[in-house]
């Protein structure tokens, strides 16, 4: 953006409009992490009860009933082996996982493997909106800043698609700026690759039409940054309650692994 600003001779107005976009930006950063702050910490909280269970617990309840020789449940049976593999596998499990973040963080660098990981996340149910809006944001918000600053079309396409994260709609950006460059108007190009929301490519024809483009493109920024929010507030809405219950599904089945024992030995006794 200060490349293509001081291009321009409009760099005072380029970063005018950048700091209000960064503003916006760090704004919707902290609310995202806020939301998402209480999921994290039911999930870890729950994972290291679940494993504390599995690996301390459950051992020494579960040892009282190996030793009577009682013919235990399917469900109990299939604890005692987890908890045994924990015990076990915990240290290798946790190198296993380390070394995997740490291998797919390089993996993805590469773009063989990332423009393919990148086409997967868009086609997720949930995931896949979030990560569309956030780098059409990005592409509309940039566009207009330097459209706003007197950017030529073409470079500031080129700048606008550097800013998205997403290796295929970054693909998509470049194949529109082949077609612009051949004639084409923005909003048919955008279009034709189908990766980008209809709503921008409408607000850009419309603007393209009433020579009001760089304004079309800030309000398309805008509705897609409010479409972003409200779908991270639905996707921890739901987040909260499933992973509730998910974690009290696993609980339940350990607590009931544990007394299926003690109930047989109640009838028996009786």
């Amino acid at each position: 953006l200060v490349h293509g600003g001081e291009e321009s001779g409009a760099l005072p107005t380029v970063l005018q409009h950048l700091a209000d976009y960064l503003d916006a930006r760090q704004a919707l950063k902290q609310k995202t992490g806020l939301a998402l702050l209480y999921p994290i910490l039911v999930t870890v909280v729950a994972i290291a009860i679940v494993s504390g269970l599995l690996i301390y617990v459950v051992p020494q309840v579960v040892q009282v009933f190996q030793q009577s020789r009682q013919n235990l449940a399917l469900l109990t049976r299939s604890l005692i082996v987890v908890s045994d593999f924990l015990r076990a596998a915990w240290p290798y499990l946790l190198g296993l996982a380390l070394a995997g973040g740490i291998g797919a963080h390089f993996a993805l660098k590469r773009d063989a493997i990332r423009y393919p990981w990148d086409a997967a996340l868009l086609k997720i149910p949930a995931l896949g909106p979030l990560i569309r809006s956030t780098n059409t944001a990005r592409f509309a918000s940039t566009l207009s800043i330097l459209m706003g600053g007197g950017v030529p079309l073409i470079s500031a396409l080129n700048s606008s698609a550097r800013v998205m994260t997403n290796r295929v709609m970054r693909e998509a950006a470049d194949l529109a700026i082949t077609r612009v460059s051949e004639g084409a108007s923005l909003a048919r190009a955008l279009s034709a690759s189908s990766q980008f929301p209809p709503l921008l490519n409408h607000l850009i024809a419309s603007g393209e039409i009433s020579g009001k483009l760089e304004q079309m493109l800030k309000r398309a920024a805008e509705l897609e940054t409010q479409g972003l929010e409200r779908r991270l507030s639905v996707f921890v809405t739901l987040l909260e309650p499933v992973m509730i219950l998910f974690m009290g599904g696993v609980v339940l089945l350990i607590v009931l692994a544990i007394l299926l024992p003690i109930i047989e030995i109640n009838q028996l006794v009786h």
